[in-house]
């Protein structure tokens, strides 16, 4: 029990500490609905699903040890924020330019397009298969069951779709999508310079 207790607090502070993922969900809730952060939730969770089991497969390691490898899926991944990053930008400027009193209009994109980006921002930070192998290796040792392993996968992946869910529904109260519309043009700006940030940091920082 007390190994399950430590490598969900461990993981909830990883999950609080903003980042691409946040970041992603917030931006979405509050600028377009709950049931479209909600599809990026269970995208950015697949995404967990994945370097979850590499950690817990010890795959990680061979990624670590293949730097060729390792430098393209970051700087692949690290250029997909910065594009993101780039079009929210571009967001922002287009409403920059309405009328003062003109409100925001909210275009929601193709059904499932919010389930992909949402994959491909948790997918796109090769990082997380570090932390992962990192806290499986601290805290996950060989007397650890195969039952307890399973165990520990499973509650991860829950809670990285609780805490993303809290985040989506907090975000798509009314009065945060209220503020939205007043202040949109700053909200897509700060997000797409957070964005770009995060993916050059990830080209910038691979060795």
């Amino acid at each position: 029990m007390m190994l399950f207790l430590t490598v969900a607090l461990v993981h909830l502070v990883a999950l609080m500490a903003p980042g691409s993922d946040f970041f992603f969900v917030s931006q979405t809730a509050v600028s377009r609905s709950r049931s479209e952060a909600m599809q990026g939730v269970v995208g950015i969770t697949l995404g967990i699903v994945i370097w979850a089991a590499v950690a817990l497969m010890g795959l990680h390691l061979l990624l670590m040890k293949m730097a060729w490898l390792h430098s393209i899926i970051t700087v692949g991944g690290g250029l997909y924020l910065t594009w993101m990053g780039y079009q929210l930008l571009k967001s922002a400027r287009a409403k920059g330019q309405l009328d003062s009193g003109e409100e925001v209009s909210i275009t929601l994109p193709a059904r499932g397009k919010t389930f992909l980006r949402g994959f491909l921002t948790n997918l796109s930070n090769p990082k997380a298969v570090i932390y992962f192998g990192s806290v499986f290796s601290l805290f996950v040792g060989d007397n650890v069951s195969t039952p307890e392993r399973v165990g520990l996968f499973v509650m991860i992946v829950a809670e990285t779709f609780v805490w993303f869910s809290i985040v989506a529904s907090v975000f798509a109260l009314p009065v945060m999508r209220r503020g939205y519309q007043r202040l949109a043009k700053w909200i897509d700006g700060v997000a797409g310079v957070l964005f770009i940030g995060f993916g050059l940091h990830l080209i910038f920082s691979r060795s």
